[in-house]
């Protein structure tokens, strides 16, 4: 089972802090709204705008007029939030990120240059830096039977003590269109999802995964 620092490159995040002492990702899940409420007065005003309690966005981000932004939140440089984009709460949104058209985020970390560009719900995840959601993907956080996630790589079951979690992305990720990934999926650095893939546990780094049960190493 991958661990952070082999999934995440915490230099391309605001973040960084929030996963010290951590061995796996999703630790960070329950700490996500602290944290930003903590780090939010500190950002400098010369860069950030305080639009209200909460809410920190950088000047230089784009924030579209139908776009609700709840808190807490933080929208780093660059950033870019579409028209009808729904944050809400417990979100940041790194550098340079695409929050598009009718895309829901909830609790959740946008590594820098994140891509969530059309229709997709991001629900108690981490994206790590350059990771792409194609139209229409989701992360589903939550089991039909409600009970909590256990994160699997093989044989391997890690109990994660989590109701809502729903994936973990490591650097470079690209999910194909219209996919649902599974809750408590990790997606090593590099990994490429077939568009309407339906994902489960663990994909290694550099693999594609094709279909469940055809996961093939990238030539």
């Amino acid at each position: 089972m991958y661990k952070i620092n082999e999934l995440l490159d915490l230099s391309h995040t605001i973040a960084a802090p929030l996963f010290e002492g951590k061995t796996y990702a999703w630790e960070a899940l329950g700490g996500i709204k602290e944290f930003i409420l903590k780090l939010g007065p500190t950002l400098p005003a010369d860069e950030y705008d305080n639009p209200s309690e909460g809410v920190w966005i950088a000047k230089d981000a784009t924030v579209f007029p139908s776009a609700y932004i709840g808190a807490p939140c933080i929208i780093d440089h660059g950033a870019e939030v579409r028209h009808c984009a729904f944050v809400r709460g417990s979100a940041i949104v790194g550098k340079n990120c695409v929050v598009g058209n009718s895309v829901e985020l909830k609790n959740v970390v946008l590594f820098d240059n994140v891509q969530t560009p059309h229709y997709n719900y991001v629900g108690d995840s981490i994206l790590g830096y350059k990771a792409h959601m194609g139209a229409g993907s989701i992360t589903s956080n939550v089991k039909s039977d409600k009970t909590l996630v256990v994160a699997r790589d093989g044989a391997e079951r890690i109990e994660t003590g989590l109701k809502k979690f729903g994936a973990i992305l490591g650097d470079n990720v690209e999910v194909g269109c219209n996919s649902v990934l599974n809750p408590g999926c990790v997606l090593g650095r590099r990994v490429s999802v077939y568009p309407t893939s339906s994902v489960r546990g663990t994909v290694p780094e550099d693999c594609i995964f094709k279909a469940e049960g055809k996961i093939v190493k990238r030539s």
